[in-house]
């Protein structure tokens, strides 16, 4: 058997918190009455600024019962770095961590699934949606678009699949080597290899508070794992560029010709082509001075992904 830690990222998840607890606690009694886990197994809620009472309700939780630990950031870092926070802090209890979210969203009784994968000597096991037609017809379709654009753009990534997974603590290990701090957690870990597979599930509705992602968050988290995992979008200004350039060489060449037969404007020719070459050599230029920059950018990220303020474990 091993000890298993569920890591929960919360930001104002007042309303939910106690119903999740409830649930877990059932749930987390059941795997170790069961003997799939260990009895010092806990559930890690990690408070990421929350502006309500979420720290509070950690705390009380605590208190009530060694199955409930936590995490209190010193300021809002956003929902990857929450999460990041909770799988390197579970690391040093752990033999396997469980992500998810507080919302519930995520069928808890997977993690029956994810503990037979683990069995079979699964490193990795994801948490895949087995359809999305609870989500609205807009939702559903730009998901769609999405994955399909990262997979166009050279990112490896697990289809429906969003940060609920099982890893062990080797994989953890691994994933604190990368230093990068702008986060895509879900493109990241298949980035560490190991034996991994998927589990399905059926996503549930949310049963209290607001989600925490509405559009201008999903387009800002959409861009986020863009730009953190891949370069081409720079490279795709670059053969911009080199096109219009090309283009600006073909138009010149048709200019000359029209000039030749004496049907054209003066000076009307030399305007157009300059405009149009310098356009793309200076798209050319940008891109091909971003795609250093680009590298750059991921190479030399150190800020602090996240600073713990509390760490309840320490406190027994």
């Amino acid at each position: 058997m091993e000890t298993l830690y569920i890591v929960i990222p919360c930001y104002n998840e007042e309303p939910m918190l106690p119903i999740t607890a409830k649930a877990l606690m059932q749930k987390m009694n059941a795997l170790i009455d069961d003997g799939k886990i260990r009895s010092d197994s806990k559930v890690m809620f990690v408070d990421d600024g929350s502006k309500d009472k979420t720290w509070e309700i950690i705390e009380k939780l605590h208190e009530l019962s060694p199955l409930f630990t936590g995490l209190k950031l010193s300021r809002n870092k956003g929902h990857q770095n929450a999460l990041l926070a909770g799988l390197m802090t579970a690391r040093n209890y752990a033999d396997i961590i469980v992500s998810m979210d507080a919302d519930l969203q995520d069928d808890i009784n997977a993690v029956d699934g994810f503990l037979e994968k683990r069995a079979e000597g699964c490193d990795i096991v994801y948490g895949v949606r087995s359809s999305r037609e609870k989500d609205t017809k807009f939702k559903r379709n730009t998901a769609q678009a999405y994955y399909k654009l990262l997979a166009a753009l050279g990112v490896e990534i697990t289809y429906n699949h969003a940060d609920y997974r099982l890893m062990s603590r080797r994989a953890v290990d691994a994933l604190a080597e990368f230093k990068e701090v702008n986060l895509f957690l879900r493109g990241m870990v298949p980035m560490l290899g190991f034996k991994s597979d998927i589990v399905t599930y059926v996503r549930n509705e949310r049963q209290a508070g607001e989600s925490k992602y509405p559009l201008k968050k999903m387009i800002s988290f959409a861009v986020e794992g863009i730009t953190s995992l891949s370069v081409k979008p720079i490279r795709f200004i670059t053969a911009l560029g080199i096109s219009i350039f090309l283009v600006s060489v073909i138009m010149l060449i048709y200019f000359l010709m029209i000039h030749a037969m004496g049907r054209t404007v003066h000076g009307w020719t030399t305007t157009v082509v300059s405009v149009w070459a310098l356009g793309g050599l200076q798209l050319l230029a940008i891109g091909i001075i971003g795609e250093y920059i680009g590298k750059i950018y991921l190479e030399t990220k150190e800020r602090p992904k996240f600073i713990i303020e509390t760490n309840l474990e320490e406190k027994e």
